[in-house]
């Protein structure tokens, strides 16, 4: 697995990852058309409901413009079903050496999660990864805990993914950090809009939160 890959490129460019739990497969379409509709163009799936896969699989097949990968992968079998079912990308919790081996067998990009020195060190030097997932932002310190873990190793470019309490009040604060690729948030399309179907919010949110990221590069 190489350090650049085009899909992390691409999530640098985009820069917001909608977070979704999906538990009924037909709330993937309605899902993906108001995270569109909104301006946003990447979504993590996260492997946490018996209907995951299948709606990964309607993702990554039927919606060509949304960059989607698979998040919550805490085993090695878990990316070859995601790989399977056409995930772009894998992201986990915690760093998992066995998870990262067959994500590197499988060419599958991969962002583990951190939130100590080190775990950044275990993920950057031994694993190779250069994006990672800072997790859980907010309660471990947030930016000021990033910036702090991140300086010995600021020589090698690491980029971090900031999820876990990243929300639309703190989101131009994440942005505007140098070692920030992009940020995740469940906040725009939260599991309690999806259930409600309450497609128009979620479209709300996602046009919000790009409104906020095109007034930042301006």
């Amino acid at each position: 697995m190489t350090i650049e890959t085009g899909v992390f490129r691409r999530l640098t460019e985009t820069k917001l990852i909608a977070v979704v739990t999906i538990d009924q497969v037909d709330q993937a379409r309605r899902v993906c058309e108001a995270l569109l509709d909104g301006g946003v163009h990447a979504m993590e799936l996260t492997l946490r409901t018996p209907n995951a896969l299948k709606s990964l699989r309607i993702v990554a097949s039927e919606f060509p413009d949304m960059i989607v990968g698979a998040g919550t992968l805490v085993t090695p079998e878990q990316i070859d079903q995601v790989v399977d079912a056409g995930a772009q990308f894998g992201v986990s919790p915690g760093l998992n050496g066995a998870v990262l081996e067959a994500a590197r067998e499988r060419d599958l990009p991969f962002a583990p999660g951190i939130m100590t020195p080190s775990e950044l060190d275990a993920a950057l030097i031994h694993h190779r990864c250069r994006f990672m997932k800072f997790f859980p932002a907010e309660s471990s310190g947030g930016l000021k805990h990033l910036e702090s873990i991140v300086t010995p190793y600021a020589h090698l470019e690491p980029r971090f993914i900031p999820l876990g309490g990243v929300n639309r009040s703190n989101l131009e604060h994440y942005l505007r950090c140098r070692w920030v690729a992009a940020i995740g948030g469940s906040w725009i399309a939260a599991r309690s809009l999806i259930e409600n179907g309450d497609w128009n919010q979620i479209r709300t949110n996602a046009a919000a939160a790009r409104e906020l990221v095109n007034s930042i590069r301006a």
